[in-house]
């Protein structure tokens, strides 16, 4: 038996662009919590073009996804921080490649000084409901 997800979005709200208000998880399952991935590559390598950035940390977040059994369809809830807003719109485009637009996750994205690693410009963080 798995995990029954439910995407809502009450009409009472504001319609969300690219994401969900609310996330409710019911029944059997087990939850998932993947740190904060950056865009380095296997090699420790982190490109310096924002774009090759964020691709590069949704294929993290989708390795990490592969070593659980998860996907991206299973993600009930991101965080994304960026350095600067002005790579909002990629995020976005990115984002919408990769995640469920017919479903999305809740999701919150925020601007902050700096990263964990000098010259990283994005990272995101997943909570995934699989069964258990």
């Amino acid at each position: 038996m798995t995990a029954n997800i439910r995407f809502i979005n009450p009409t009472t709200l504001s319609k969300p662009p690219g994401y969900t208000h609310v996330v409710e998880i019911t029944g059997p399952g087990r939850m998932v919590y993947i740190a904060g991935q950056l865009g380095l590559d296997v090699a420790g390598n982190l490109p310096s073009d924002p774009r090759a950035q964020i691709v590069q940390a949704f294929e993290n977040l989708k390795a990490a996804l592969d070593a659980v059994g998860g996907s991206f369809n299973e993600i009930v809830k991101i965080n994304n921080y960026l350095t600067d807003m002005s790579h909002l719109p990629i995020f976005r485009e990115v984002r919408d490649k990769y995640l469920n637009t017919k479903a999305p996750p809740a999701s919150t994205t925020i601007a902050i000084p700096r990263l964990a690693r000098d010259g990283a410009v994005f990272e995101i963080e997943a909570i995934v409901a699989l069964s258990a």
